[in-house]
Parts: structure tokens; sequence; C-alpha cells
């Protein structure tokens, strides 16, 4: 059977049955389409354990992968493989010998507290034509800095899951298909309530929190890049809108939120993901260190 069509019936599967989300999927298309691209093959057949190693082999050679990228790969060959394995399709999986490189260890990229606080500055007061534009940027950022949010997560935010009276915002289907309800403070509150009062002066209807300024819509994800790109050349700071998930993750555990509260808030379904914030936050650490019982001495 051709790959193409096998392939096909395994995204259906991933979807349908599985209920893996589409960038889960389309990142199995791409890794399944480059393989056999560079490989010349187009029937599951002509799979082996060799022409599966040689992928590797140039990724790491050739296309100087990352060990990321390398295990990204891997993971999603062998998932693709596996099911073939289950539906009958092949008698083993070629990529189970193949071992994957030791991922390295390091502390995620955060902003300190005074780039956060520039940040918020410049964008409430960059020349902008419209007022709009001051109020819901300044809300946008506010939220992701002050609620950590992942830019999906703000993006598909509908106007009903803002419950800033009750200070909660609930985020559908986030990653890994979780809900999750992420509690707001006063200050997030109050500033949402403004870019929402200018929301109103425009009569925006449409369900999404955050919307454009010239359509009844949603705010998309290539204006929230060219907006991000304005900031940083504005701000000379150069950060992501993941580097502003860590930074407030690690403001939260520099104000004393405890590790399991911050899991909950983040989305995290292992806690372990969200200790690596431990050994970001230098302040939090500072203060443990001095609780060692023979400092007094």
């Amino acid at each position: 059977m051709t790959i193409q069509i096998l392939s096909q019936k395994f995204f259906d599967y991933s979807k349908f049955i599985k209920g893996f989300s589409q960038p889960t999927i389309k990142r199995y298309r791409q890794v399944i389409n480059y393989y056999a691209r560079l490989s010349d093959i187009t029937d599951i057949e002509q799979v082996s354990q060799e022409n599966v190693r040689n992928l590797f082999y140039h990724g790491r050679t050739q296309q100087k992968w990352t060990t990321n990228t390398f295990i990204c790969y891997h993971k999603s060959l062998a998932v693709f493989f596996r099911w073939c394995v289950k539906e009958g399709y092949m008698t083993g999986n070629p990529i189970d010998d193949i071992e994957t490189p030791k991922l390295e260890k390091r502390l995620p990229p955060k902003l300190t507290k005074q780039e956060a606080m520039k940040i918020l500055e410049v964008i409430d007061n960059y020349p902008y034509k419209e007022k709009f534009l001051r109020y819901r940027n300044y809300a946008i950022f506010s939220t992701f800095i002050m609620a950590g949010l992942r830019k999906k997560e703000l993006l598909n935010l509908k106007f009903t899951d803002v419950d800033i009276e009750n200070l909660s915002i609930f985020i559908r289907q986030g990653k890994g298909s979780k809900d999750r309800v992420v509690p707001i403070n006063y200050k997030l509150a109050e500033t949402l309530n403004k870019y929402l009062a200018e929301r109103r002066k425009l009569n925006k209807t449409c369900p999404e929190f955050f919307t454009s300024l010239f359509i009844n819509g949603g705010f998309t994800a290539s204006g929230l890049k060219r907006l991000v790109d304005r900031i940083k050349e504005a701000s000379g700071i150069n950060f992501t809108i993941h580097k502003l998930r860590h930074t407030f993750a690690t403001l939260m555990l520099e104000g004393g939120c405890d590790i399991y509260s911050l899991a909950k808030m983040m989305g995290h379904s292992d806690i372990k993901t969200t200790t690596i914030y431990l050994a970001a936050n230098i302040e939090h650490l500072r203060a443990q260190i001095t609780k060692h019982p023979l400092i007094d001495l």
C-alpha cells in the first residue's frame, strides 16, 4: 500500500479516534512526508531500518538538527510505524533500535521584572492611530504576563470565557485538550475592563474576546506576530510569547506562589514540568537558602 494512502488513514485515526490536535497531526504529516521524499519511497513495503536510520543521520549531519528536532522526528515516526504494525501493514517497527540523544536540560528563557514592566510601558505609550489599539494591546500583553496564557489559548478566548467579576479566565481545550480555570488579579481585571469599554464603543459583537480593529472578528495569529515584532523593535527587548509565559511563572514563584498552584495555573499535567522554574528563579532560591538552621551561628 502507498504511504500516502496509509498515512491519511493514520491521520484520520489520530484525529477521530485518538482525538489528537490539529498541530499534532500537522507535525505527523510533515515528518512522514519528509521521510518519504528523502528516502525516495512511495510504498510502505519500502520502509527499512536502513533508510529510517539514514533519515536521522542526514538530519544530524546535513540539516544540523537540534536534539529537540531529532526527538520530535523519532516520536512522530515511532507512533506512525507502531500503528502500521498494529493494523498489520508492517511486521516490525524499524525505529525501535534507533536511540535518541539525551535532551539537554536548559533553564527556560525569561524576562526580568524590569523588562516586563518596560514592555507594558512601551505598549501603553506607543503612538497608535486608534485609541482602541492602546487598550486592546495593553490588555493582550498584560494577560500574557499576568496570567501565563499560551498564544493559542489567548487567541481562542471567547467573550464568555472571561469572568472579570469572579476574577477568572476559562481556558477551553488548552494544550493536551484540557480545560482549566486561571485566576486573575485585580490589576489585570481592571485592564481587561478598560479594554471591554473600548470594545463596546466600536460595537464589537463577535464571540472572540480579543478582536481586530477593522472587522467584527477575532484577533489573528498574523496580527499578533506583527504586534510582537513592533513592540520588540520599539522596546529594544528581544522576547517571544512563550518567554512571557516563562516570565509569568518565575515572577509568581518570586512572589511566593507554591509550585502546586503554579502547575495548575500553567496547565501542566506533570508537576515536574513546573519545577524547572524553581531553578530559573534565583530570588526564590536565595530566599530558601536563608532557612538553613546554622545561619545564625
